[in-house]
């Protein structure tokens, strides 16, 4: 996406715990970056799903999340610790004991550890709230003003140009593309019409992980890919200074300025429904963590398995979020500027 945020930002922003560990997924003694495999694991048990999230104040902040069909706590001096039922709603661990406490329409709002009540967060919506609040009202001038600027200068890239519509490369392929509509972080179209495209080289690879994960029943839905850079510049100019850290630094250009980034996640073959993650695309919280051990099992074992398909093929992961990933030899191109109706094709919508 746009260079989200830095670990050490969104401490002091109070979006992250201060006892924020990572590892991840199936095997929760796993070292850190370790990829789940296997089968895929069940959903959890329908009582524990409303229980399952980040509950704290400021910035230490609580994690419950699934694991072998049981609850786990980490956080706040909790470090991956089983917890045993007592009841529905009650829980211990070895060192504190756990009373979650739901709303009148049977919502879980907070948990008791050791009789100190944590309201549960969700600190995606926070993050997009505070970013929102302090938006430019005046769409057409940012878009006029970001068209009238010029990309920053760098030496003659090693590679030309050579953009490929992702709706060419496989048929299974699906799109979603956040910023020609209004539901995105932004909260209005950044596109002046939807559009997918990367870099041929990365195009083809995307296409041999579409061609592997259909042979698993999984299939590719694109977020986003090649961005233009004055969109980059809009992002920067509507967003308040204090932050910016949300946001793509436009002197310095960005991947997606490049076409060799994709914001994607997994979709269902049969249902045609895109599946279940940590968090949501574009949350700007530690959910948001490629390694991130909250959620469900279900939920790492599928961004781990996208993970795993789209670093066979030559694509990094973005550190701060799961969906984003960078072809190799990205710094082999120079930044675009092309609007998608300059590049002649609209790519799903």
């Amino acid at each position: 996406m746009k260079k989200l945020f830095a670990r050490l930002a969104l401490a002091a922003l109070a979006f992250l715990s201060a006892g924020a560990t990572n590892g991840d997924a199936k095997a929760f003694d796993a070292p850190a970056g370790a990829i789940a495999q296997g089968s895929i694991p069940a959903p959890p048990a329908k009582a524990l799903r409303p229980l399952i999230g980040e509950y704290g104040v400021g910035e230490e902040l609580l994690s419950i999340y699934e694991a072998g069909g049981r609850l786990h706590a980490n956080g706040r001096g909790l470090d991956r610790v089983p917890l045993h039922a007592h009841g529905a709603l009650e829980f211990t661990s070895q060192n504190a004991h756990f009373a979650f406490h739901l709303d009148a329409v049977g919502d879980c709002d907070a948990v008791s550890v050791d009789g100190a009540r944590l309201p549960r967060r969700d600190v995606g919506a926070e993050a997009i709230a505070a970013i929102r609040s302090g938006l430019r009202a005046d769409r057409a001038a940012l878009r006029s003003a970001a068209l009238a600027m010029s990309p920053p200068v760098e030496p003659a890239p090693k590679k030309p140009m050579d953009l490929v519509p992702l709706a060419t490369i496989d048929p299974s392929i699906k799109f979603d593309i956040r910023y020609a509509t209004s539901n995105n972080f932004m909260g209005f179209p950044l596109y002046e019409q939807p559009g997918a495209f990367l870099q041929r080289p990365a195009a083809d690879a995307l296409g041999r992980v579409a061609t592997a994960l259909r042979a698993k029943g999984y299939g590719l839905l694109i977020y986003d890919a090649y961005r233009p850079w004055f969109v980059t510049r809009m992002f920067w100019d509507a967003t308040p200074p204090k932050s910016r850290i949300f946001v793509a630094d436009p002197a310095q250009g960005s991947r997606h300025n490049r076409g060799c980034a994709v914001d994607l996640t997994l979709y269902d073959l049969r249902s045609g429904a895109p599946l279940e993650m940590t968090s949501r695309y574009d949350e700007m919280s530690r959910r948001a963590y490629p390694d991130y051990v909250g959620g469900t099992s279900r939920q790492r074992w599928l961004r781990d398995l996208l993970r795993r398909e789209m670093e066979r093929q030559g694509f990094t992961v973005y550190a701060e979020e799961w969906w984003h990933f960078d072809y190799d030899g990205w710094r082999d191109y120079g930044i675009g500027n092309q609007t998608f109706a300059a590049l002649g094709q609209s790519a799903g919508g």
